[in-house]
Formats: C-alpha cells, structure tokens, sequence
C-alpha cells in the first residue's frame, strides 16, 4: 500500500504544477486587456471634459506657419471660448477646425508687416460675391479695398455689411462723384479718349480707370506700398511662396521694380449647373506666358475648341504697382507713371485666376447689362471681345434651351479624354488653394457672423463719399487729380509733348493666335 501511494504522488505534484501555470498565464492576459481598455477610456475621460487641447492650437508660435491677415495675439484660450459659445450655433458655425488659420473672423488688426497692398475694384455684385472675394484676399495678405459700387452693391443691404469690414472703404458711384470725375487728369487727356461715350464694356473700361485714378490718391495717403486693379471674379493666385501669400511675394521684388504682371489663368468649367464658382472650378487653363511656344501652338486647335480665341475673355493679365508720385492707370490691366517708363517684370508661377462664364446665367446677366442691338456690327461698339459679342448675339436671340446648348458646346468642358490630355500637356491645370480656403471661411462662421453683426450694428446712413472721408484720406482724392503741384503737372505735360509718343490704354486683349505664330516664322 505504502508503495502504491509513493508511486502515485510525482503524478499529483505535476498536476498541480501545471494548473498554476495557467492561472498565471489567465492573469496575464487579463492584465494585458484590462490595461489598455482603462487607459484608453481614462484618456476618452479626460478629452470629453476638455483638459486635453486640441493639437492645432497648442502651436507654438515658433512652429507655426501663419497665414497672411492672422491675428497672432489671438490666445488659445480666446479660440476656445469663442468655439463654445452659443453664437456658434446660431449662425451655423462648425465647431471643428478644419482650416485653423482664423482667428478673428473681422480680420480687425491694424498690421505692420510691410509691404502693404491694396486693391480697388469697381463692382455691382451681391454679397455672394464680394465677401469670398475681400476674405480670401485677406487671407493671402491684403490689407485694404478700394470698392467703387453701384448697382445691387451699392444697395444698403449690401453696403451696410461692406462698410462694416475694416479697411475696406466703400465709395458710390453718385452724381457728385461723376460730376468731380470728369475734371480729372486722366478724362482730359487723349490716352484714354478713344473708349469715350462708347456703351457697355467701353463705358465700364472708363469707369475702371476712372476710379483707379482716385484709388492711387487714396492709397498713398494711406501709407500703402502696392495697389491692384481686379474684377470681384478674379482671385490673386500667388503660386510660387511657401506661405500661398502675396504680401511675401511682393516683398520679394526688387525695389527697382515698378510694375509686377500676373499672367491670367481662365476657369474652365466642367458642369453646366455651377452656383459658386470659388467653391467649385478647379480646372484652369493656363495663360501663354506660362506655356512652351510648341505646346501653346501645337495644340491650339483642340484648346480653343472652334471658339475665336485661346481664351474665352482677355489674355493679357492683370498688374500690381508699387505706389509711387506720379503714377496713374493705364487702362484697367495696367500702370504707367506720367514722368517714367515703369520697369515691369511677369511672373513665372503667380497668376489672377478668372472665373469667367462660370455659371449659365452670365450669359443673360451680361445682356441684361448692355442695351446694344443683337447684330455683329453693333456688338462692336459695344464689346472689344469677340466671344463677348457672340454670348451677347445668342443671349438676345435664342430660346432658353438653344442657350443652354450653345453654352454647353462653347464653355463646359464635358470630353472628360480631351481634358485629362491637355491636363498632361500642362495646358489646363488643377488649383484646389481657393477652393479649401473658402471651405475654411464659411466653416470658421466668417460670413454668417459677418451679416449678423452687420445687421445688429447700427451704421449711421450712408453720405456721398462719407466712406473714405475718415481723417486719413484728404479730399483730393475726390477731384480725380494726382496731387502733383502744378509746376510738377506741367513739367510732366512738357515730357509728353516733347516725346510726341502717346502711349494708349491698354485694353482687355486676346492671346495670340495661330496666325501670331505664322507671322513669328517669317
């Protein structure tokens, strides 16, 4: 017996021994689940009750790259606060910070990063487009606006809301301004002569160079170092900086430089439905300047798509001028200085993105603006562009559906295989810049805030001029005239006349076409 229970007990013991083994084993891999499950729910603990920041506004000021217009003394916990107000749900604000480059959606900073840049425009738009317009040139460094209104821009809906921007001046077009214009420098001269008492796009032409000639007293009382002349459908696209900012790409001019040329690239819409072209044209076709000759002739058959040119409207850009005495307009795409030819340069990456015929109903907005007779020759008179006085010809005479079909073969670019080649030829090209930098805007509440405040605020009513007549900007920026003295006005009449060269306004201008090429070859 004795030896039968001796022989059973290394058995017994070996049992055993295995049994706590896989107890241990059961406890470790408890230990190894319930460790990162309370871990993770600790951290989701303490996130929910916010003592955990979110990364994108815990930069350091050394790390960040801030956009041009950011208000950097904006504090962390200022973003916070103005996150979880109320506000934000009452004007459809989203509390994610998709885009977290805003700060202060009034851009309210009186900045001193140098240089300062402004831009005057003439304009009848509505607020839908006007306010991506102003916001996103903030955005990429411009300090002031210069905006000559009329039309439903000058409404007071829309000027309330404009005026309550900063510095952004607003000036209507009344008869008191008309009547100070037509003692200006520039009316009296011959340059500009030959668009005089002509309609439509000639009238507005006048108008634009006009009002660029007060926007260049204005700009130098003002303090600023560079001025542009754009229309509210075209957007600075300053390719070629690391910061997508134009206050960085100007200051990298050389000071001997007087005039910067942006080539224009021209939307290409790929739908016949568009509502907002910022948020939704990414395809554009490159200007000539930024194209190998070979690659612009080779394939300018299939770019221009039996239209009269490469480009539906104008081809030859827009400018930036650094603001000296003396300078004045030269047509609504360029400078020109009374006692100097401007130095100019053209840019070899940035570029004015036009947004032109983007939506079907610019074909009737445009008839609906000009009163010429729908036949070829009076569309002359009228337009300087032949696609101009074509859309003008069709909108006037053909049915709703015959429009829209004329638009579709003339515009939209459906040959999903012809774009994609001319895609990989580098004639047409994607830009998305634009694109997300409104998405961030309307996301951040910018607008709607914008509206909000406006419509609360109570602005006194609008006087002539009033705008602009705030202390800073004398009144001579009202009586058309540079504020020359009159010794320096005929010293520069004297320079002209004795030259015998005047130099005319440069007009909206086509690209070139196959015969420019024929006649490069001979």
């Amino acid at each position: 017996m004795a030896g039968l229970y001796s022989s059973l007990r290394p058995g017994s013991s070996s049992s055993s021994s295995a049994q706590s083994s896989q107890f241990f084993n059961s406890k470790i891999l408890l230990l190894l689940t319930v460790l990162p499950l309370s871990l993770a729910a600790f951290a989701f603990l303490l996130q929910w009750r916010g003592e955990i920041d979110d990364p994108t506004t815990r930069w350091g000021p050394k790390d960040r790259l801030e956009f041009p217009g950011m208000d950097a003394s904006t504090s962390t916990e200022q973003l916070t606060r103005a996150s979880s107000s109320n506000c934000a749900d009452l004007l459809g604000q989203s509390r994610s910070i998709s885009f977290p480059y805003y700060r202060d959606w009034k851009f309210n900073y009186k900045s001193d990063l140098k240089p300062k840049i402004c831009i005057t425009t003439s304009t009848s738009a509505g607020l839908d487009q006007i306010l991506p317009w102003i916001f996103y040139h903030k955005i990429i460094g411009v300090s002031t606006f210069f905006l000559f209104v009329e039309g439903k821009a000058a409404s007071p809906g829309v000027s309330k809301v404009l005026e309550s921007i900063p510095e952004v001046k607003v000036i209507y077009r009344t008869r008191e301004l008309e009547e100070k214009q037509a003692k200006s420098r520039i009316w009296n001269e011959t340059w500009l002569s030959s668009f005089f008492y002509k309609p439509c796009n000639y009238e507005l032409f006048v108008k634009q160079s006009l009002n660029m000639e007060m926007a260049i007293v204005m700009a130098r009382e003002a303090n600023l170092d560079w001025i542009l002349h754009l229309d509210t459908d075209e957007l600075i696209h300053p390719a070629g900086t690391r910061e997508y900012s134009l206050r960085k790409l100007l200051s990298d001019v050389p000071q001997n430089v007087d005039m910067v040329v942006f080539p224009n690239y021209e939307s290409s819409v790929e739908r016949d439905d568009i509502k907002d072209p910022f948020s939704e044209v990414s395809m554009f076709k490159k200007n000539y300047d930024h194209l190998p000759k070979d690659t612009y002739f080779g394939n300018y058959k299939e770019s221009t798509r039996n239209n009269p040119n490469y480009f539906l409207t104008y081809g030859n850009g827009k400018s930036a001028a650094r603001i000296q005495h003396h300078l004045r307009p030269n047509g609504a795409h360029r400078w020109h200085n009374y006692m100097k030819t401007p130095n100019e340069i053209k840019l070899d990456e940035a570029a004015v993105l036009h947004y032109t015929y983007t939506k079907f109903s610019d074909l009737t907005s445009r008839r609906d603006r000009c009163g010429c007779k729908p036949t070829k020759e009076d569309v002359k008179r009228c337009f300087m562009l032949e696609f101009d006085r074509s859309a003008f010809i069709i909108a006037s005479t053909a049915t709703e559906e015959e429009m829209l079909s004329w638009y579709r073969e003339h515009v939209v670019w459906t040959d999903k295989a012809l774009n994609m080649k001319l895609m990989r030829k580098g004639i047409l090209t994607r830009i998305y810049a634009p694109m997300v930098i409104m998405q961030g805007l309307r996301e951040s509440g910018t607008f709607t805030s914008l509206i909000a405040s406006a419509q609360t605020s109570s602005l006194p009513e609008p006087k002539v001029l009033a705008s602009i007549n705030d202390g800073n900007i004398s009144s001579k920026a009202f009586e058309g005239s540079d504020t020359l003295s009159k010794k320096t006005e005929m010293t520069g009449r004297k320079v002209l006349e004795a030259s015998e060269v005047v130099l005319l306004a440069v007009p909206p201008l086509p690209p070139p076409t196959m015969d420019d090429d024929d006649d490069d070859d001979i």
